[in-house]
């Protein structure tokens, strides 16, 4: 579905990925791990057009996207969750949800979204409880909920949660993935994932990449890298202690 080739990344001088290949198939989970600065965030960024990248991007039945603005790449499907959330605190739950139709019917006329809202709705009951609640009263978890429940309204070809667990109380975040898993299974839509709880994340996903300085150092099927010693030592262990 996504096919990421030779893909370097640039913050002004500094080259912050170098040479990245990684694919995203149709219909499954595929996770990034990593520790801090590792370069999985700035994927993602470069995947969305928001920094400078070089190489080849191209998206199944859709083509090549390394050299568009990050409008068109939205337009295209390729939704993006960023890490810490960054819903409207002042527009209520349904204007949040709103505003991520903006790719398809603020640009293409007046399209009905009641379809949509519904599918976000029944995906997570309690934003449709906390409808007209303004943005900033909800708890973490709700704004997580939120932030991919706006992501959904989007028409998602890709999904790409970037850190969806970071600050929420495990119990949250055992519901949220379940909910992951469920957008994934029901729908079919291709997920990558940034996860700062590798353990969780091998769990759920399908297919891993391991990414260190700004290279991907592993790869596999998730089954067999949360049983590779190596990633155990490296990053099983230690996210363990820590989540």
């Amino acid at each position: 579905m996504l096919k990421i080739t030779d893909l370097h990344a640039y913050y002004g001088p500094i080259e912050a990925l170098k040479g990245i290949n990684v694919h995203v198939e149709a219909g499954k989970i595929t996770c990034l791990i990593g520790s801090n600065g590792a370069g999985k965030t700035t994927l993602l960024n470069a995947i969305s057009g928001t920094i400078k990248r070089t190489g080849s991007i191209i998206v199944e039945g859709k083509g090549e996207i390394i050299d568009k603005h990050s409008r068109f790449i939205a337009r295209r499907g390729i939704i993006h969750v960023p890490e810490g959330r960054h819903i409207f605190p002042g527009l209520t739950v349904r204007e949040n949800l709103e505003t991520g139709t903006v790719n398809w019917h603020g640009f293409f006329g007046r399209q009905p979204y009641d379809k949509e809202l519904k599918e976000v709705y029944k995906l997570f009951p309690r934003l449709e409880e906390r409808k007209n609640q303004l943005g900033w009263s909800l708890s973490g978890g709700e704004q997580q909920m939120l932030a991919i429940g706006r992501a959904m309204m989007a028409r998602p070809a890709v999904l790409m949660l970037d850190e969806p667990s970071m600050g929420l109380a495990p119990l949250v975040v055992q519901e949220l993935f379940e909910k992951i898993v469920e957008i994934n299974k029901q729908q079919g839509i291709p997920i990558l994932l940034v996860e700062q709880n590798a353990r969780l994340a091998l769990e759920i996903s399908h297919y891993a990449y391991i990414i260190d300085g700004g290279s991907v150092k592993l790869e596999g099927s998730s089954s067999e890298l949360k049983n590779d010693p190596r990633v155990i030592e490296a990053y099983l262990g230690k996210f363990a202690k820590k989540n």
